[in-house]
């Protein structure tokens, strides 16, 4: 069933040092997504920790995936998940505060899942032609786990409706999230226009 949603993207510091933000929003909005926020911003340390790590469990799952990726590529260690969970959260949180970002809010029918799918796998090297990372980066877990650094992907995306719903009060108060009607509503949502 179709639902009317609200999620949560970042441009990251590479999408603006790359000035890709305009072309990133355009793909949103040619979709039919609404942007009801936005702001530009150099987040602080601590929102960028709170924005990456929800819950001591999801910093050991992370962790997890993480390790599972190696193994994939043929890296097997014995590092703990949790501390693995944790190397990866210190570098998301130190690449996300190091440079303006542009925080929003889209709207529109299934926008989680609609927005996830133009933004593409979290690996940039994963991604398909046609979405936001698989166009525009080339980056890879083995490429940024050499440099000891947080992939460069240019877009976070709210994964599901609990974490839209916490991301977007994190990085934004009630009163900076605009409700409004236009005509592509209309034309995209009603019977009649």
């Amino acid at each position: 069933m179709n639902k009317i949603e609200r999620t949560l993207v970042l441009l990251k510091p590479d999408a603006v040092q790359r000035n890709l933000i305009g072309e990133i929003i355009s793909r949103f909005e040619k979709v039919g997504l609404k942007v009801i926020a936005m702001k530009f911003l150099i987040p602080s340390r601590e929102i960028a920790y709170r924005h990456y790590a929800k819950s001591e469990e999801e910093v050991e799952a992370l962790g997890r995936r993480s390790l599972e990726a190696n193994k994939k590529n043929g890296i097997v260690t014995d590092e703990d998940p949790k501390v693995r969970g944790q190397i990866i959260i210190d570098r998301l949180v130190d690449y996300l505060s190091c440079s303006p970002v542009v925080a929003l809010v889209l709207e529109g029918h299934n926008a989680i899942a609609i927005t996830r799918k133009l933004v593409g796998s979290t690996e940039p090297l994963n991604s398909d032609v046609g979405t936001i990372r698989g166009d525009f980066t080339l980056d890879s877990y083995t490429l940024s786990d050499a440099d000891k650094r947080a992939v460069r992907n240019l877009v976070h995306a709210s994964a599901n409706e609990f974490d839209a719903q916490y991301e977007i009060k994190l990085w934004f108060k009630d009163d900076e999230l605009f409700s409004y009607h236009n005509i592509r509503d209309a034309i995209l949502y009603e019977d009649h226009f």
